[in-house]
């Protein structure tokens, strides 16, 4: 389960800091190098990413949501779902960026959660999530940067 939710410069793992707060500093300062999305694992802390709590996911203005279809085209169960359940109940307002990928079908779950994040009032980003079959190809690579990008700018 992962939520891109800060950025922070490249090659700098222990300088964390709010969306707000970093892209505040590059729109006022000539960034030194490229910016980039800082994985957060909700299930668990990783070297990666720290641990956050749904209240942070709150206060945040824009953030990202990944998750790959399982089962017959669904979010997965057991931790996904009732995750984005309880995203929905403040997701108004909220800019949503969505990606994924699946192995059959043709995309149906992205539709799906595209439409429910709608309904509960947010704006995903480009009004359709990011998907791929199976493993990710250059342009779902480049699709996700460009999302990456996209939230960085809200």
């Amino acid at each position: 389960v992962t939520v891109c939710r800060e950025l922070t410069k490249k090659h700098e793992t222990a300088f964390l800091t709010t969306l707000e707060e970093s892209v505040a500093y590059y729109e006022e300062n000539e960034p030194e190098y490229y910016t980039e999305p800082k994985i957060v694992y909700l299930s668990f802390p990783t070297e990666q990413g720290t641990l956050y709590s749904l209240e942070e996911l709150k206060a945040a203005n824009a953030f990202a949501l990944g998750c790959p279809a399982m089962g017959d085209e669904v979010l997965e169960e057991d931790e996904m779902e009732p995750f984005v359940t309880k995203v929905e109940a403040f997701a108004s307002g909220k800019t949503i960026g969505l990606f994924g990928s699946y192995g059959w079908g043709d995309g149906e779950w992205m539709r799906d959660w595209v439409d429910r994040m709608k309904a509960a009032g947010a704006i995903v980003l480009n009004d359709e999530g990011v998907m791929c079959e199976e493993a990710p190809d250059d342009d779902a690579v480049a699709a996700c940067e460009n999302l990456g990008r996209q939230l960085a700018e809200v």
